[in-house]
């Protein structure tokens, strides 16, 4: 999704998580038709987690806090559901760490959009999505309204009591601009809105490893990529040799026509040799083990627009890398797509488990996104590539793909 997009709800019982490569805190606030709170108790977080509708789930460190909305649970007269995050630390920013909110069904968890706010700085809080009323619909919104005054600048201004000092009032800051002063944070608030003291050694939930300590793996989270990071699919010391989903997304760049990009997977041997490839012309390969999800012809719409579903555990084991790429069979280079990705899911769960962001473009008309290497002790490892070729089709991607493995 992009700022201000929306898209109707085809379940009544919602979750929204955040993910970051640093631990957030995330509310919900009911809101009337006039955008205010009723009282204090329509504030949902960690020390108040269950209200009409709407209830707060703690990712516990490991994974993402949420809040589940049941729509049909919530009372008349509340209109909105905003889904608030700001970073557990006191006084950190969002500058290099933008989060992701995924929308789910809350009953079969799967993915019905996800959105990252673009162009974050010196905001120490967010309004990230909103569920929302209109015309006896529920919809969810994807906003990014950032606040430079934390969750308490929030809180106040949906009508909430902060027990603080006096402060100025709250206003929402617009994403950076050169001249924009960085703003001075107020005194945390006290009592409900405090966060929690965060553990005594805290660990990310992404980036690179410390010196010494090895690769990534999965053991503490979402694990957010740059490029050319690795991390192991490792977790709880094992390797993981379940189903996941290679979902990739793209959006036309501001103020583009739709644009028509195929996402593929490459397999190839231990010599680097070609064995096969799955895309939207051949979409099951490997003996099923690998299979696509069919082609995205505008790339509209919220969520991943292909998604490539691979069995590691079904893998023969004379293929030992698979490398994700995209093409733009039309033509179109890189420079008309925006907020192009990749992201690696549980396909049990829906949980996202890796993320690649591509954060440049090139006017070419292929890209490599990620590749996935089986490892001699049977673990695969996923490479963060964004690397781009010329290459309109799958066909012309085998050569420059086999060479980056």
């Amino acid at each position: 999704m992009t700022p201000g997009s929306n898209i109707p709800l085809s379940t009544a019982r919602v979750t929204v998580d955040v993910a970051a490569p640093v631990r957030l805190d995330v509310s919900g606030l009911l809101l009337t038709g006039d955008g205010k709170v009723r009282s204090d108790d329509d504030f949902i977080f960690y020390n108040q987690p269950v209200g009409p509708g709407v209830t707060y789930r703690s990712g516990g460190g490991t994974a993402p806090d949420a809040i589940v909305v049941d729509t049909a649970a919530v009372p008349p007269g509340i209109e909105k559901i905003v889904v608030t995050a700001s970073p557990d630390a006191q006084g950190q920013t969002f500058q290099g760490i933008e989060p992701t909110a995924t929308i789910r069904g809350a009953d079969d968890n799967s993915v019905l959009a996800t959105f990252t706010p673009p162009q974050l700085g010196t905001e120490t809080a967010l309004v990230v999505v909103e569920i929302y009323l209109r015309n006896g619909q529920w919809k969810a919104r994807a906003v990014g309204q950032g606040y430079a005054n934390g969750l308490a600048g929030i809180a106040t201004d949906f009508g909430v009591t902060v027990e603080e000092p006096a402060a100025a009032p709250s206003q929402p800051v617009a994403p950076p601009t050169p001249t924009m002063q960085p703003p001075v944070a107020p005194p945390a608030p006290s009592l409900s809105t405090t966060p929690p003291p965060p553990p005594a050694t805290p660990a990310p939930a992404a980036g690179p490893p410390a010196p010494g300590t090895g690769k990534i793996n999965l053991d503490k989270g979402r694990v957010s990529l740059q490029k050319n990071q690795t991390v192991s699919l490792v977790k709880g010391g094992r390797p993981l040799l379940s189903q996941v989903k290679m979902g990739l997304g793209w959006e036309p760049a501001y103020g583009g026509k739709d644009i028509d990009l195929d996402a593929s997977v490459i397999a190839y041997g231990p010599q680097r040799n070609h064995i096969d490839s799955c895309y939207f012309g051949k979409l099951s390969i490997l003996g099923g083990a690998i299979k696509h999800s069919g082609d995205n012809l505008t790339g509209e719409g919220g969520g991943d627009d292909e998604v490539i579903v691979v069995d590691l555990g079904r893998i023969p084991q004379d293929a030992t890398g698979l490398v994700f790429t995209v093409n733009s069979f039309s033509g179109q280079k890189f420079t008309e797509v925006a907020k192009a990705y990749c992201r690696l899911l549980d396909a049990a769960t829906g949980e996202e488990l890796v993320r690649f962001d591509l954060t440049n473009a090139e006017p070419q008309t292929g890209v490599m996104m990620a590749k996935l290497i089986r490892q001699f002790s049977g673990e695969w490892e996923m490479t963060a590539m964004g690397e781009f070729v010329k290459a309109r089709t799958v066909r012309n991607m085998v050569k420059p793909a086999a060479q980056a493995l």
